[in-house]
């Protein structure tokens, strides 16, 4: 009996070992796809959804360049992206050293996912935990929900089309917490002071918002200066 006991929990470990060498494997193919992509800048329109807060839809360039530089300007030149947002960038989530768990299987949007987490080695970085919903026919995430020690948990989706070779979205959907939420000077909008009743419910949906990017082009591999990002 105590053999066939040993016998059954070595199995199960080898099982185990195995299930995380899969998840494993499938980020770094999912890494070396991304990893096509040195640096690129983008043109589209983004779409902010604070619910204290009315912003208006937005002309915006966004410039990438590795190992993990992203810069959004709007067409005044003003960065509209919150605090925390690390995510927002797959290059940044697949940065570090990690351990890569599987996380079993989920369906996005109608497409059936490899769902792995990721275990950050770094005790002290910004980023405790990712999770990766992974189609692993195109190598290509989803989603991504990550959460960190300052901004809580943030949720990326994305949606693609004729930059999918690269691994680059047509849309990107980025929810996050508005608790450190702020505008720069410079930019005006409407502001909800309060003295409408919310409920329970809607009182914790006001917590979190919304931001959306549809780019329209992609120049990729074109070089970018480094200033851009200062």
């Amino acid at each position: 009996m105590k053999q066939i006991l040993i016998l059954a929990l070595l199995t199960l470990l080898s099982g185990l070992n195995s299930h995380a060498q899969d998840a494993s494997l499938l980020v770094q193919k999912v890494k070396a796809k991304l990893e096509k992509v040195n640096d690129y800048e983008a043109t589209g329109e983004m779409k902010t959804n604070v619910s204290f807060m009315k912003v208006p839809a937005a002309q915006v360039k966004v410039y990438f360049k590795k190992p993990g530089k992203i810069k959004i300007k709007n067409e005044k030149g003003i960065s509209l992206v919150p605090k925390g947002t690390v995510s927002i960038s797959l290059s940044n989530l697949l940065s570090g050293q990690y351990q890569a768990l599987d996380g079993g299987t989920d369906n996005v949007n109608g497409v059936a996912v490899k769902v792995v987490k990721l275990l950050p080695l770094d005790e002290n970085g910004e980023v405790v935990l990712s999770k990766l919903y992974i189609d692993e026919k195109n190598l290509l995430i989803l989603k991504a929900k990550t959460t960190t020690r300052e901004s809580g948990t943030n949720e990326l989706e994305m949606s693609y089309g004729k930059f999918a070779a690269y691994a680059l979205p047509d849309k990107i959907v980025f929810t996050f917490n508005t608790q450190d939420y702020k505008l720069p000077k410079g930019v005006t909008f409407d502001y909800d002071d309060g003295s409408r009743k919310k409920t329970e419910a809607t009182a914790k949906e006001s917590q979190r918002g919304k931001i959306e990017i549809t780019y329209s082009t992609y120049l990729i591999n074109k070089g970018i200066s480094d200033d851009i990002f200062k």
